[in-house]
């Protein structure tokens, strides 16, 4: 009979760390090394035992016994399970996690964040939870309770060449771009982490035979043409039995919303997103029926419509434009007011404008009063006191007048193009033409000049035309 590892002995001894039981399950894959790893989980064991019994009053036990309390003082306070499976502090239980039934395993699905690997998803009663291929032990952060999950989302995974989705699931405060100060030297977190969004990735293929396990794995068969049908209904129906009736699975819809611009990977497939950057970082926007999506790098950011209070225009070039979306935030300050994205392509601007912007009544603020405020007052640091209209008011009719019908993104680039040529137009003032010959030293100065042309008067001018008539007669 094959050596078993001792998982109740190891799981006392690794409790506080899950990731090294995982470990231990994963490697032991010999009878050589699951005897090796029960007698060391024995070993440890006994010591923690004996020191517990002593105290720290034995050199050899004293050191290990207080490190065992720090460790046990420290995991306490986070694991503090409330009647959803969360924690009080707004971790997640593992253990909880753990001691419920597996429903469903659907193994080797890969994910992309919070971690980028290939894991098993596991369905509970009260748990979505990815774990190491052949172990039941959910992976640290990756666990999350089906009452703290606000969004899930199914998207088709741009620039590939074979059709694959990704199910993009945000737990509750995951997802709002939040501000990035750092915290005062020293200071200690009054709270663990919150979970990050799980993203992972399915082929439009049939799950592989085998890869489907748990108790409604003969129930799951009904439903598994596809990978998608499958994870479908199984988060459907788990965010249902779990009493979390509020979220509901939104897929990318080309009716709604899709880009102008062909896909060079699926030419004949609309695409339902834009590239798009934030910061430095390249990414894709999806313009959903509930909110803007940005992925799928971390840290994936989602608007929803309820928080947004005006999308703008700005930036607007030759071939891009940025979009600032202004969003209602809350008491914390801790989330951003306006988050930018760059480099969109200006022919997917009228999609939209008119598809989303319009469709969903959000305020397009282009010409709001700050923005206009902010233009008007850098345009009068370069005027020199508008000698050509006194009162301002021909410049603004005339202005009113070149704009007069056009789109938003028309008029941002017209007073783009307007302030390019306000800059060329002021460097063309400062340019003397005559400085570069002065400084070379030839000839009389100008003021010698002006008193030879003042002592001859109009003679030379007469002289002048006579030798140019002269000039001209020879030439004929």
């Amino acid at each position: 009979m094959p050596a078993k590892l001792n998982v109740e002995t190891l799981q006392s001894v690794f409790q506080t760390r899950p990731d090294i039981l995982a470990g231990i399950q994963e490697a032991a894959d010999t009878p050589a090394r699951v005897g090796l790893f029960n007698e060391i989980a024995s070993f440890v064991y006994k010591r923690i035992a004996t020191a517990s019994d002593h105290g720290s009053t034995q050199d050899d036990d004293g050191p290990a016994a207080k490190r065992r309390r720090v460790d046990i003082a420290q995991v306490q306070p986070s694991q503090q399970t409330q009647s959803n499976g969360s924690t009080a502090g707004g971790g997640v239980s593992l253990d909880a996690a753990t001691s419920e039934q597996v429903l469903l395993e659907v193994k080797d699905i890969s994910a992309s964040a919070p971690q980028r690997k290939k894991y098993d998803v596991c369905f509970t009663k009260n748990f979505l939870y990815a774990s190491v291929s052949g172990s039941s032990t959910p992976v640290q952060g990756i666990v999350y309770p089906w009452k703290e999950i606000e969004h899930i989302f199914y998207l088709p995974v741009p620039e590939k060449s074979t059709v694959q989705h990704n199910y993009v699931v945000l737990p509750r405060n995951s997802y709002l771009p939040t501000r990035t100060a750092k915290p005062a030297a020293g200071a200690t977190p009054t709270s663990p982490t919150a979970l990050e969004p799980f993203v992972f990735t399915v082929p439009g293929a049939a799950p592989k035979p085998g890869s489907i396990g748990g108790a409604s794995a003969k129930t799951a068969e009904a439903v598994s043409d596809s990978y998608s049908t499958l994870f479908h209904w199984a988060l459907a129906t788990s965010l249902k039995s779990a009493g979390n009736h509020s979220c509901s699975i939104v897929a990318s819809d080309p009716k709604l919303f899709h880009s102008v611009t062909r896909q060079a990977h699926r030419p004949t497939e609309k695409a339902v997103h834009v590239k798009a950057f934030r910061g430095s970082k390249d990414g894709y926007l999806f313009f959903l029926p509930t909110g803007i999506l940005w992925g799928f790098k971390k840290p994936i950011v989602f608007l929803p419509l309820d928080r947004i209070v005006a999308l703008s225009f700005t930036s607007v070039l030759a071939r891009t434009f940025n979009i600032v979306v202004e969003l209602d935030v809350d008491e914390s300050g801790n989330v951003e007011k306006e988050i930018e994205f760059g480099m969109l392509d200006k022919e997917d601007f009228e999609g939209i404008n008119a598809n989303y912007v319009q469709r969903h009544g959000l305020a397009d603020k282009s010409m709001a009063e700050k923005r206009k405020a902010k233009r008007e007052l850098a345009e009068n640091n370069k005027t020199t006191g508008g000698e050509d209209d006194a009162d301002g008011t021909g410049e603004g009719e005339a202005e009113n007048a070149q704009t007069a019908g056009m789109t938003e993104l028309e008029k941002a680039q017209w007073e783009a193009e307007q302030r390019l040529q306000d800059e060329e137009d002021e460097d063309e003032e400062d340019y003397d033409p005559g400085s570069e010959g002065e400084s070379e030293g030839s000839g009389t100065s100008s003021e010698e000049e002006d008193d030879d042309e003042d002592a001859e008067g109009g003679e030379d001018d007469d002289d002048d035309e006579k030798d140019l008539d002269g000039e001209g007669m020879d030439e004929d």
